[in-house]
């Protein structure tokens, strides 16, 4: 995920939570990552799954009014 100036950390939160399965103490330090990094790593998954929960990110934020944005990376081995 992506850092920006305009969508609320609250917001961030709560989507780490919902699309990453993460408490709510885990979420915080991923969006403070983010915050603080300018972008930050809420999971690994097949290329698949990760294309699908990019998608439910963008899709949460535009309905939210939110330019958050969310990218999938290969990982290296």
């Amino acid at each position: 995920m992506l850092n920006d100036d305009f969508t609320p950390m609250e917001f961030v939160v709560m989507v780490i939570q919902e699309f990453f399965a993460k408490d709510l103490d885990t979420a915080t330090q991923i969006m403070l990552k983010i915050h603080l990094d300018g972008k930050g790593v809420c999971g690994v998954y097949s290329r698949d799954v990760a294309a699908t929960k990019v998608d439910q990110v963008l899709d949460a934020a535009r309905r939210a009014g939110h330019p958050l944005q969310c990218v999938s990376e290969p990982v290296g081995f």
